[in-house]
């Protein structure tokens, strides 16, 4: 089992709207038959720890069977076609994969 863990801070400008669309594009992967299960998440404020990190503005979380799954997914169109369009909404990002 792999899971594929991205944390996306957006643009300080980004809209509501904006964040509902990127929501929508996230959610859009599931579509993408590798994925075993998707998350999408956004900071729970009200945790108050100094090792709890609440600047991001999404967390998406997805499990693949394998490590074939995760290089599917990674040159699938539909990914292709998020990143296409958000990618320029990312102020920042951080991946973590573990297995």
């Amino acid at each position: 089992m792999i899971a594929h863990h991205v944390l996306f801070w957006l643009k300080a400008d980004t809209t509501d709207e904006q964040k509902q669309a990127f929501r929508n594009g996230l959610q859009s992967l599931e579509n993408i038959e590798v994925i075993k299960n998707l998350h999408i998440g956004t900071p729970v404020l009200s945790i108050d720890r100094p090792v709890v990190d609440t600047t991001y503005t999404f967390s998406l979380v997805v499990f693949f069977d394998d490590l074939a799954g995760h290089d599917v997914y990674q040159v699938h169109p539909v990914h292709k076609a998020f990143l296409e369009e958000f990618r320029v909404m990312f102020e920042k990002v951080i991946i973590y994969d573990a297995a």
